[in-house]
């Protein structure tokens, strides 16, 4: 390197981040650390320092001043490009006026299209050719580099919502997004919570006490996510600290090569093994820093079926690569290497054929095969070579990634191709067309999981992936015992859980009964973290409440939701819900105020503070808060009974008609609109008659 130009650069760093504090330092006078103070600890530590979360993170663009040439190829791999604002540039899908998705189940059509610099989601629905409701909404950002897909979210106040369909690159076209189709299209009210924006970027700025709402957003991936926090290691080079990495480790910064095999694919699983995330107490997705046990912050469950060895999911690499004899085997000689400063050199890691720093579309196959043939290249004695006849490996240029790793389509995701990474000898037909039998849940990244963590695990999976399976609830209770007041005391959140989730509300109702009086309220439900767990109980527990119509206490418990978590909307919209059933219409018009002003969206407090209005007899108010929340969706339930109310108050009676018969095209079943039907078809009838 430019002796002058390196010069410049470490300038440069002194320049951007003489602001920093030494705050990983702990001595006599913490205000002004001594140099010596930090050289002596730099000099002699045996362990990576940058652990320590009192190291703040400096962002890309400070690495980019010493590692040009690692960050000028990095922003161009998966990660580099995971995220950033919408532009033309960052997008990489097809646009044209016949670009249309059409959700046959909730007959809906999308069309994207840019307005100017902007990019806009077009949503409408035809009554043969008349366009009779359209929405536009403008899109704030793209997640994904264009390898597989372009998914896009839109912002409100810092509310970040998915929008309902994707680019699928690979097949050049659009379609609902993930998880949006067979009915279940949530539209634009997909709340992107903070597990999701951990990894398809870098640290957000999660606001406390919400699912979904961010104070700011970076712009991808960076480097510090694989390396942990640079701020020391800045420190360190200004104050001209150098490790000859050639014979140590520094230990100012994390290079995952130089980590143990387990911790290394520690770090490539905290984002690629896509599971049932259940975090340790006191742990939230932000805690995990490389060189770290991912199992002390998280155990990552899948779901284990008999028959469905051949079906994976996108993000499954390291759960997949682990069932391979090939990650399996190579670990006995590798994982108590001691010998090398890269101890994954003698075993099978994610980097042993991917180098984070550089894209996978620029690495051809035989770059992958040579690391197949390294250990199964026949040279020495018991290595197995290939026994396919040659006919065919010469059909495939003799890949052994095509055949032992074949390329497949997603079941989470679709139009989307992937390579397994379960090495393995090619199945035959009949092995592919077992039928599937659900077995159990498993701990991908854990051996040993508490009872605990299996029970969490299985309620979140019923809550978060399969609801259609209530049997995962009775294996859930079989970890928290309810027998005696103390059983309930120690598993009362667990236990509330899977009572709601059963719609069991009178066992909620019988624990809190059991707890001290005022407990829950005092002393269980006071604490405020970035999964929002107590106010997630209290909500659940005025839920219950309010079921059976015991409004005070429902408002009590429903009150400290919103106390613990004031920014999650729907424990509002419940608190506002309650008042008005107290007859307190002026403090629950304050909270659909509330809400309005953080989501002007929110068609729950929309139509909610409509019906206050009536109630005020202030019709036109209330026709423009119903109207509004139509615009948003034009299928709320409530909002079209709602109106359908509005025109029996202004009796305009045929009105009335047409709107509960918009009610009972998408919810057939509902009687409460038959019967006001019934009523209003004789109102008119008698008025037809006089």
């Amino acid at each position: 390197m430019n002796f002058k130009a390196s010069r410049i650069r470490i300038l440069l760093i002194i320049c951007l981040s003489g602001l920093v504090t030494l705050s990983v330092i702990r001595c006599h006078n913490p205000e002004k650390p001594q140099k010596a103070t930090l050289l002596s600890i730099l000099d002699t530590a045996h362990h990576y320092l940058n652990i320590n979360d009192t190291v703040k993170y400096v962002g890309a663009h400070t690495c980019m001043l010493c590692h040009q040439d690692i960050y000028n190829s990095f922003v161009h791999t998966g990660m580099g490009k995971s995220f950033d604002i919408a532009t033309k540039t960052k997008s990489s899908a097809k646009f044209g006026p016949h670009v249309v998705v059409h959700d046959t189940a909730k007959d809906f059509y999308y069309h994207p299209f840019w307005k100017k610099d902007s990019l806009y989601v077009l949503e409408f629905r035809l009554k043969g050719k008349d366009t009779i409701y359209k929405r536009e909404q403008q899109i704030n950002y793209i997640v994904g580099s264009g390898q597989h897909t372009n998914s896009h979210i839109y912002r409100v106040n810092g509310y970040l919502y998915q929008a309902p369909i994707t680019f699928y690159t690979q097949e050049g076209k659009w379609d609902l997004a993930p998880g949006f189709s067979d009915g279940f299209n949530s539209r634009f009210s997909r709340e992107v919570g903070l597990e999701c924006m951990n990894c398809h970027n870098s640290y957000p700025q999660f606001v406390k006490g919400s699912i979904n709402k961010y104070s700011g957003v970076p712009d991808g991936i960076s480097c510090e996510r694989c390396h942990g926090a640079g701020e020391l290691h800045v420190q360190a080079i200004q104050l001209r600290h150098k490790v000859d990495t050639t014979k140590a480790i520094d230990y100012t910064i994390v290079n995952p090569a130089k980590l143990s095999v387990a911790l290394q694919v520690d770090v490539c699983q905290r984002c690629h093994l896509q599971g049932n995330a259940v975090l340790k107490p006191g742990k939230s997705f932000y805690d995990f820093r490389p060189g770290m046990k991912l199992s002390d912050i998280e155990d990552v469950f899948m779901p284990k079926y008999e028959g469905m060895e051949n079906e994976y999911i996108m993000a499954s690499h390291i759960a997949r690569l682990k069932m391979s004899q090939c990650f399996i085997q190579s670990l006995k000689p590798g994982e108590d290497d001691k010998t090398s400063l890269k101890p994954y050199q003698k075993s099978l890691t994610c980097v042993t054929c991917h180098n984070p720093h550089v894209d996978v579309r620029s690495v051809n196959d035989n770059s992958f095969n040579t690391i197949c043939q390294n250990c199964h290249g026949g040279s020495k004695p018991m290595q197995p070579t290939c026994t396919e006849k040659m006919v065919i490996r010469k059909k495939v240029n003799d890949n052994c990634v095509s055949c032992h790793m074949p390329k497949g389509n997603t079941i989470d995701i679709p139009h989307v191709i992937t390579t397994d990474h379960y090495i393995r000898i090619p199945l035959k037909k009949v092995d592919k067309e077992k039928v599937r039998k659900f077995i159990t849940l498993y701990d991908v990244n854990n051996p040993n999981p508490s009872q605990t963590t299996i029970g969490k695990a299985f309620i979140q999976q019923f809550a978060s992936f399969q609801s259609d399976r209530p049997l995962l609830l009775d294996s859930a209770k079989h970890y928290f015992p309810d027998n005696s007041p103390v059983d309930i005391k120690k598993n009362f959140s667990s236990l509330v859980d899977i009572s709601f989730y059963k719609k069991d509300y009178q066992h909620i109702l019988y624990y809190v009964s059991v707890l001290p009086a005022n407990y829950a309220l005092d002393s269980a439900l006071t604490h405020s973290d970035y999964s929002n767990t107590d106010a997630w109980i209290a909500y659940r527990i005025g839920e219950a409440y309010f079921q059976i119509n015991d409004f005070s206490k429902a408002y009590s418990f429903y009150k400290r939701a919103t106390q613990v978590a004031p920014y999650v909307l729907e424990f509002q919209n419940k608190l506002g819900v309650t008042l008005a059933s107290l007859n307190k219409g002026d403090e629950a018009e304050k909270v659909y105020d509330y809400i309005l002003s953080q989501n002007p969206e929110f068609v729950s407090a929309l139509t909610n503070k409509g019906f206050l209005e009536l109630q005020k007899g202030n019709a036109e108010e209330a026709k423009q808060c119903y109207d509004k929340a139509l615009s948003y969706n034009p299928d709320d339930r409530q909002a079209l009974m709602n109106t359908a109310g509005w025109y029996v108050f202004e009796k305009q009676y045929n009105k009335t008609e047409e709107y509960l018969e918009k009610v009972l095209k998408k919810y057939p079943d509902d009687e409460q609109a038959k019967d006001l039907l019934r009523k209003v078809k004789l109102i008119i009838r008698s008025t037809k008659s006089f």
